[in-house]
């Protein structure tokens, strides 16, 4: 069990580190001039690469905390990564936390504490051959739901569908895992359907996930993408893999769940720091003024010269903060 809770913080830490790292190369790239080579943006940006290296080692971690712990205490681990984000931030973004934040991560570190004292490890029950079907079926539904909410002209509607499809599909992705037997030689997998759903979800939730950020609001998104992929595995394993607690410490597990999603949830406005940018805001226009005495009209002439702009108001003021 201690290697499987090793495996578990290491991907919580690697894609914590991750999401901060991918920030910092946006940030980098963000700020060089207009035609700058590619050569030079890549040289730039190499925490952007960095990043997604330690995207892959989280979910090998994570894959391998799955083959002896429960479905509810890796995938809740995994997703307390947004509270390594948060501790990062402050440290190399400059992020100031609130008190609110500060009490949501000691809330996360505490629930994360109480499951793992309280699971029971121990290898998945198999369900049988028609697992593989169920796995590719529920890869069908992400696909469903990444059409409807790319394609739904309401961004906010679209949002949500794409952020519940992202976590279930994020959810697959820990359901194959746990279920997944590595033959050998290794490249058996090749005709394994659970490999084959296992990619097939990460793939689907992966594109929805970008495309939800890009439509919503990334606390909006990444607390309903978290809760999804949490929680339905997490049942999913109690209900059908076997997934136990220790003996007698069922409320203790439940709450120490509850206390850790709940944690998460509240930070999930740190899961993807953004670069910061320029904000326009339109003020309100003035009112109206008397009019003054009209001076008596030109005739037309040919242009000369620029004069320095009159000071005019315009109809609408635009003020960059």
């Amino acid at each position: 069990m201690t290697l499987g809770l090793l495996g578990a913080l290491l991907a919580a830490l690697a894609y914590g580190a991750a999401t901060v790292l991918q920030a910092v190369g946006v940030r980098r790239v963000s700020a060089l001039p207009p035609g700058t080579s590619l050569r030079d943006r890549v040289r730039t940006g190499w925490p952007y690469a960095v990043g997604l290296a330690l995207d892959g080692v989280g979910f090998l971690a994570s894959v391998a905390a799955l083959r002896t712990l429960p479905l509810f205490l890796v995938e809740s681990a995994v997703a307390s990564s947004v509270a390594v984000t948060a501790v990062l931030s402050v440290v190399v973004l400059g992020v100031r936390l609130g008190r609110a934040e500060v009490v949501a991560l000691l809330v996360v570190v505490a629930g994360l504490t109480g499951l793992a004292l309280t699971a029971s490890a121990g290898p998945a029950v198999n369900p049988g051959p028609g697992a593989t079907w169920w796995l590719l079926a529920a890869a069908a539904v992400v696909a469903l739901l990444l059409v409807v909410g790319t394609v739904d002209h309401d961004r906010r509607r679209g949002a949500v569908v794409l952020s519940v499809g992202a976590g279930l599909g994020f959810g697959g992705v820990g359901v194959a895992a746990r279920l997944l037997e590595v033959p050998s030689p290794v490249w058996g997998l090749a005709t394994d359907g659970v490999a084959w759903a296992l990619v097939a979800h990460g793939v689907l939730a992966t594109v929805a996930y970008g495309l939800a950020l890009a439509r919503g609001r990334v606390t909006t998104v990444a607390a309903l993408t978290f809760a999804t992929e949490t929680v339905v595995p997490a049942l999913l394993g109690v209900l059908v893999l076997g997934d136990r607690v220790a003996p007698g410490h069922g409320p203790a597990a439940a709450l120490a769940f509850v206390a850790t999603l709940g944690g998460c949830i509240a930070l999930a406005g740190r899961a993807e720091p953004t670069h910061p940018t320029r904000v326009t805001t339109v003020t309100e226009p003035t009112e109206p003024t008397e009019p003054t005495e009209p001076t008596e009209p030109t005739k037309p002439t040919k242009p000369t010269e620029p004069t320095e702009p009159s000071q005019a108001a315009p109809e609408d003021v635009r003020q960059s903060t």
